[in-house]
């Protein structure tokens, strides 16, 4: 294998990815790019985020089983995680361990762009939690959910 061939394997350059735009108004929005996609990573995914002032990238969430890490490129935010509202800014790594004592997001609360890595296990099944909306989603190859709490089935519903 060529030295142009490994690259294509193992290398991304996230100055380089294309962003793609994502919407929702009015909180949500943001250009990124997964940079693991078509690489032969197996076990961590990661994926560079650009974020306008005032916007958040996805809801407050947790994992149950996928451990996740985020670098601050550029700009200053604001991490809500355990409802507490804290400080971010250009340098810092922040971790965040499956399981319920750390729902997260990131919110621009600055005016200028915050750009961020974010880094993450890609361990499945999965199982994620949004406090805000009550949801949760569960995952795994070839099987995806979305449901409230409330709307839960007992595990004996349908059974003969």
């Amino acid at each position: 294998m060529n030295a142009d061939e490994l690259r294509q394997r193992l290398i991304r350059n996230f100055d380089e990815a294309t962003l793609a735009p994502f919407s929702r108004p009015p909180l949500y929005e943001s250009r990124s790019a997964r940079l693991s996609e078509g690489t032969v990573a197996k076990k961590l995914g990661a994926s560079v985020d650009v974020m306008p002032p005032g916007k958040r990238s996805c809801p407050y969430h947790l994992h149950h089983v996928q451990e996740e890490m985020f670098i601050v490129l550029e700009g200053r935010g604001t991490l809500r995680v355990a409802g507490q509202d804290v400080p971010i800014r250009a340098g810092d790594v922040i971790h965040v361990p499956p399981g319920p004592d750390y729902p997260h997001h990131i919110v621009n609360t600055s005016d200028r762009p915050l750009k961020y890595l974010s880094i993450s296990t890609q361990e499945e099944p999965e199982i994620c939690e949004y406090p805000d909306s009550g949801k949760y989603s569960a995952w795994a190859p070839g099987f995806q959910a979305r449901q409230r709490r409330e709307a839960s089935l007992d595990y004996w519903e349908g059974e003969p």
